[in-house]
């Protein structure tokens, strides 16, 4: 098998700009093509990166494409990964890479007949600050965890996305769209849900876009943009988790974790970096000591300043995964489980009632410094 697979890309909108520009950091792929249903969108992304745009028949016939990255709408990630895999190929998508277990195990079935994976993002639980969460944990420093708080809060994409609109929209709100990075790395952290209850409210029925080029236009909103949930652990772990579009400000921390032996204090899930300190029984907090992880070093200057952002590290696990014959680490038993977590919160939040998970996992494999670094190009 070749030392890097061929990758196409199916969709060219605002988040590809990421998948291609960071590509060259891993080895293992190369991006070859990219396609989109508005074939502008994909001649620019093309020329930008210097690669071929093609139709989406066309790219799902491409042989030198082994892997297609699905950046479409969430509404559509099911079909387009459907279609990637009746082709023949490997399928990394976006988050949520599916909006239904039925829709999971479909896709599961027909990855296991053509011996196919299937990878989805997110992949910043790989992230170094993260991973020096997992390796405390691991370690039995603050012992077994048996509770905690997420809070994801803010108010909405209308205020700086092009074409907000699908975020109000079924397939996404709060817990789909941002959700998966949080759930992800609870169960990489804790392992798998058990049951879930939650209440959701959706306050505002309309919205006003105010970021360019369509400032002013007004967009309705068909999903929860508020949910209070509650997750217990199949470790018997209770997290808060709440997710909302509907707050200006507030003063919570990304994520807690209390263990029996003390509490890790752990940075925002979204990046892969960060920041983590943790007390050791009732001793004051203190920062963990820096470790030489490749995924937590600033490399992107962002509004908060110079930020790690390493994103393909999933998609190029998932290449080397295929090559070396071992499993990935952005699996579709881990994708699907999350699914299963937001799906059961939001049918919580309509129904007032526990929802009790279909599905399982298990942890991922921890993503160490040297594994890590194994994932990077060699610099000449």
């Amino acid at each position: 098998m070749a030392d890097k697979l061929g990758v196409g890309v199916i969709g060219c909108g605002n988040i590809s700009k990421a998948y291609f520009s960071l590509a060259p950091l891993f080895r293992g792929i190369k991006m070859r093509a990219c396609a989109d249903i508005n074939m502008d969108a994909a001649k620019a992304r093309a020329k930008e990166f210097k690669l071929r745009a093609e139709t989406v028949d066309d790219l799902l016939n491409d042989d030198e494409i082994d892997i297609v990255v699905n950046l479409t709408i969430p509404a559509v990630h099911y079909e387009i990964s459907k279609a990637v895999l009746d082709a023949g190929k490997h399928v990394y998508s976006e988050k949520p890479f599916v909006l239904s277990i039925e829709e999971g195990l479909d896709l599961k079935k027909r990855a296991g007949k053509k011996g196919l994976r299937i990878g989805s993002a997110p992949d910043t639980f790989l992230g170094g600050a993260h991973q020096l969460v997992r390796d405390l944990i691991d370690s039995g420093k603050i012992g077994k965890i048996t509770s905690g708080t997420c809070h994801v809060m803010g108010h909405g994409m209308e205020h700086w996305h092009p074409n907000p609109d699908f975020f109000f929209q079924p397939g996404a709100g709060p817990v789909l769209d941002i959700g998966p990075y949080y759930v992800t790395n609870l169960i990489q952290l804790i392992g798998p849900v058990k049951q879930v209850a939650a209440f959701a409210t959706t306050p505002a029925k309309e919205r006003t876009i105010s970021s360019k080029p369509r400032a002013g236009e007004k967009i309705p909103v068909n999903t929860p943009t508020t949910i209070h949930a509650l997750l217990e652990f199949a470790n018997g772990a209770v997290i808060t988790l709440n997710t909302s579009w509907d707050v200006w400000s507030h003063g919570h921390a990304p994520m807690e974790l209390y263990g029996e032996l003390g509490t890790v204090f752990v940075p925002d899930p979204n990046f892969f970096g960060g920041e983590v300190r943790f007390t050791d029984a009732a001793k004051p907090v203190k920062k963990l000591p820096k470790w030489n992880h490749p995924f937590g070093v600033p490399n992107e200057m962002h509004g908060q300043g110079m930020m790690a952002n390493y994103r393909t590290a999933g998609l190029a696990d998932m290449a080397i995964a295929i090559t070396e014959g071992r499993p990935h680490r952005c699996s579709m038993e881990l994708a699907l489980h999350a699914v299963d977590v937001m799906t059961g919160i939001l049918r919580s939040g309509e129904s007032g009632k526990y929802v009790a998970m279909q599905t399982s996992c298990e942890r991922p494999a921890a993503l160490g410094v040297k594994d890590a670094k194994a994932l990077l190009a060699k610099k000449n």
